[in-house]
């Protein structure tokens, strides 16, 4: 039986690109795996002769000699396949196109592919999280705060090599430094971490001891922060470089610090504004005057209270809130003026009230309108 033309194989033009050329194979043999088509008794054939056409047309002078001569450039080890002689379904040649796909699908997840392991050998240092509480002056005014973070530094004695002396680590001598193995396992080549350098791609022939090799020891640091005005519940703030030292001299983390700003007894915060609930007589509410409202900064302003004013009114102090995080505008202060009943009342103080009360029927417009409507609402249902 003659044997199929190797683009029509992998479904793919004559001018198609290495890429295109890789993507059609790494889709053709998913769908045609033998573990997959169990019950297709054709599924080994198919799936050898996908590879015989992707080890040709991935290789650049195997590709331009088929080009040229088609087929009989590799038969009777002609051409540029001579590493091909063994036909369809040769092992050698199988294990090294499955490697390639085996990679493409696998290596990101299992660390990077091929050339992982050389970003392993200096990892980077893990992230830190510190949680600082604020009251809502410090918020307010912003602070320099002073912290303790408990972590890990590079190790002064190997200067974060790991290594007595701060000598270099040497290759692996098992996985040449690629910090991965591969064994053929019938058609698959397997690929596993190497047990050597645990994937490192390096051993350590005289571990620091200091600290044990791994480049890095366990130190609590202290830091000054810069902790800006206006911050708020949840804001973070990330110092680069200032987490986990890295393993054997990689990078190190960052440090993220997440704000909590505290409750406050007099004032209540809603982003860059401030509210403040301020009692008033019922005589200044009747009658007009002036409050002394407190601010944040700690100083005092002078507010009006018209005459009439009813509790729950709300009078604006612009500018007078929260600075902004970013940004040149301040929120606003608004003082909920919460009208104040008077109790224990002295009977002089009765008697006054009560005369006030007979004479008063005209200065409650709004119970007045209420009861008028309750009363409307009563004579509807009787009806």
């Amino acid at each position: 039986m003659a044997k199929r033309d190797y683009y029509d194989v992998l479904g793919v033009s004559k001018g198609a690109s290495d890429a295109d050329i890789k993507k059609a194979f790494r889709r053709k043999a998913m769908d045609h795996h033998p573990d997959r088509n169990r019950s297709n008794p054709n599924s080994e054939t198919q799936f050898k002769e996908i590879n015989e056409a992707y080890d040709v047309l991935k290789d650049s002078q195997k590709k331009a000699a088929y080009d040229r001569f088609g087929h009989s450039a590799f038969e009777n080890g002609g051409g540029a396949s001579a590493g091909f002689r063994g036909g369809p379904g040769a092992n050698a040649d199988f294990a090294s196109a499955f490697s390639d796909v085996f990679d493409d699908l696998f290596g990101d997840f299992m660390g990077g592919g091929r050339g992982s392991a050389r970003g392993q050998r200096a990892a980077r240092g893990s992230d830190l999280r510190y949680n600082l509480r604020l009251n809502l002056e410090e918020a307010y005014r912003g602070k320099q705060a002073t912290i303790s973070v408990p972590g890990s530094t590079a190790c002064e004695v190997c200067n974060g090599t790991g290594s007595e002396g701060g000598a270099e680590p040497a290759t692996c001598p098992t996985c040449s430094g690629q910090g991965k193995v591969r064994a053929q396992q019938g058609f698959f080549t397997v690929e596993r971490t190497c047990p050597t350098c645990s994937g490192r791609g390096q051993i350590i022939k005289n571990p620091c001891k200091s600290c044990a090799g791994a480049g890095r020891v366990r130190k609590d640091r202290t830091l000054n922060v810069n902790i800006p005005a206006g911050v708020e519940t949840g804001t973070r703030i990330r110092l680069a470089g200032e987490g986990e030292a890295g393993l054997r001299g990689g990078p190190s983390g960052d440090l993220y610090i997440f704000i909590e700003v505290e409750a406050h007894p007099i004032f209540e915060r809603d982003n860059q504004n401030l509210y403040c609930r301020i009692p008033v007589s019922m005589i200044t509410a009747a009658l007009g005057g002036e409050i002394e409202a407190p601010t944040l900064d700690g100083g005092r302003t002078r507010v009006k209270v018209p005459a009439g004013v009813q509790s729950g009114k709300q009078l604006r102090l612009r500018g007078k809130g929260m600075p902004a995080l970013r940004g040149a505008v301040a929120g606003d202060l608004y003082i909920e003026l919460a009208v104040e009943t008077p109790v224990n009342l002295s009977v002089r103080q009765r008697e006054l009230l009560g005369e006030f009360e007979a004479e008063g029927k005209n200065n409650s417009p709004e119970t007045q309108d209420f009861f008028s409507r309750v009363k409307g609402f009563w004579e509807g249902m009787k009806g």
